[in-house]
């Protein structure tokens, strides 16, 4: 997990992690809130290394990338997963109680990636904000981000061999002999703690002109405007009230662009 000033998603995510059985390398890429301490304070939780990435004055994904595929041959690690602040996985419930559990499962079963359906969660008005509270728990509508398939091909079995993971954005892990597990984990994917936060993300964020202009990466982000910012409403998405993860709704572009 590489981070920049992540402070309102760390305490949160690393918790996760560590109560679903996942130990975490952090790599910090120059924070410059209270992230590194935060991160710290979990090195008996789950952290099991911190690691620095220079900053360069702007998002550099792929050498967050290039920084990854490194670690991954230093780590003795049965199983990877590129991983976000913003990001909360999980195994299918039932059967799995925990996600370290469903990982053992596939691998058992003799598969070596995962992908991940992507459910995105989001404020629903301009005056909702989650700063500061569990918006795992708070946080209850959400919708399918599923542009292509295989959207998050990201977690896979360490089998000592070269992997890519620039040529898909870290979104797909590549690699041969690849055998993806046939049932979908989940991620639920917490964008936007608000309206302010949101703006603060993506409004105020410096991209590498390099993936903008050569790779085609960072499309909606670099074009976001405040005046194109728009939440969905409660009955146009999907609610965590019912008992089961609604897929009938697939989304190919988000919904809180007006496209």
């Amino acid at each position: 997990m590489t981070i920049r000033n992540e402070e309102l998603y760390l305490p949160r995510v690393l918790a996760n992690l560590y109560n679903q059985g996942i130990e975490v390398c952090l790599v910090d890429n120059g924070s410059t809130d209270s992230s590194p301490e935060i991160a710290r304070s979990f090195l008996e939780k789950g952290v099991a290394r911190i690691e620095q990435l220079p900053y360069k004055g702007f998002y550099d994904l792929f050498s967050i990338l290039e920084n990854e595929r490194k670690l991954v041959k230093e780590i003795d690690a049965d199983w990877f997963i590129h991983h976000d602040a913003d990001e909360i996985r999980e195994a299918p419930m039932p059967p799995y109680k925990t996600l370290y559990e469903g990982i053992q499962d596939v691998d058992r079963m003799g598969y070596n990636a995962i992908n991940f359906d992507e459910f995105v969660f989001l404020p629903t008005s301009d005056e909702e904000h989650y700063e500061g509270t569990d918006y795992i728990k708070e946080m209850r509508y959400y919708y399918l981000f599923e542009p292509g398939p295989l959207r998050r091909v990201n977690a896979w079995k360490n089998l000592k061999k070269p992997i890519d993971l620039k040529s898909w954005g870290g979104h797909q892990v590549n690699f041969t002999d690849r055998r993806i597990f046939p049932g979908n984990f989940i991620m639920r994917h917490y964008i936007a703690l608000s309206k302010v936060h949101i703006i603060k993300k993506y409004g105020e964020r410096v991209y590498s002109k390099y993936e903008v202009n050569e790779l085609g990466w960072h499309k909606y982000r670099i074009g976001f405007r405040t005046d194109r910012l728009v939440f969905p409403k409660k009955e146009d998405i999907c609610c965590t009230d019912t008992n089961h993860w609604d897929r009938s709704k697939p989304r190919h572009q988000h919904l809180f662009l007006k496209q």
